[in-house]
């Protein structure tokens, strides 16, 4: 597994020397050594080394990595530009085009939106292949926990969207004032239409930024 570098490091370093992480650690190199794993080892951590914490202003919780070859790269809900474009992001995608106009792309990659200061975060950072939920319960939630409260902490506004049940379990961590929670059903095509499917979570996230002097998301995903 690489490293964390940026200035979440000084969040989260604490955390590489707990107990629990050795375990988690000792746990995933097996994995790796033995199984098929996804993400690559080098994108475990691509979330926060793509958006800093001192950069973050909109937070989107996953659950695990997809589980497919070549889908995962570290960060929820997006896939590497040649994959086909999963169920749950295909129902984000029309969500977008609903809420705010956009074009549905011909590709999943969703590094624009990290570069923007979203933080694509999954709960659990790792997977064996073909196996949902795999590497649940290992440690992952305690350490992706820990980003979650050193998110709460900030003083300064950040949206949380919080899709599904497991998702809106965190929001017992954020009591900061200064934050946003937009909570809906998961996107899957089990839930969408539960109340995914017109939740307008852009158009909110872009108007609570804007009123507190932020820089809106340009949420719309090029063609490839």
């Amino acid at each position: 597994m690489g490293m964390i570098e940026n200035d979440w490091l000084a969040e989260l370093g604490t955390e590489f020397h707990k107990p629990y992480y050795k375990t988690l650690y000792e746990f995933v190199k097996t994995e790796y050594d033995t199984r098929q794993v996804f993400p690559p080892a080098e994108d475990i951590f691509n979330a926060f080394h793509l958006t800093p914490l001192s950069e973050v202003k909109v937070v989107i919780i996953g659950q695990d990595p997809y589980h497919n070859v070549g889908q995962a790269h570290g960060l929820c809900f997006s896939v590497k530009p040649d994959v086909n474009i999963p169920p749950s992001l295909v129902n984000i995608y029309k969500e977008l085009h609903d809420d705010l106009g956009c074009y549905v792309p011909n590709n999943g990659y969703l590094v624009k939106w990290a570069q923007q200061g979203i933080l694509m975060l999954n709960t659990v950072l790792t997977v064996r292949a073909h196996q949902a939920n795999s590497h649940r319960g290992k440690g992952w939630e305690e350490f992706t926990d820990a980003a979650i409260r050193a998110l709460n902490k900030q003083d300064r506004p950040i949206v949380f969207i919080l899709w599904g049940r497991p998702a809106q379990a965190k929001e017992k961590m954020l009591d900061n004032p200064k934050h946003l929670i937009l909570k809906a059903a998961h996107p899957s095509p089990y839930s969408a239409n539960s109340g995914f499917f017109g939740s307008r979570p852009f158009s909110q996230t872009n108007r609570f930024l804007e009123e507190n002097g932020l820089e809106p998301i340009d949420w719309q995903i090029e063609n490839a």
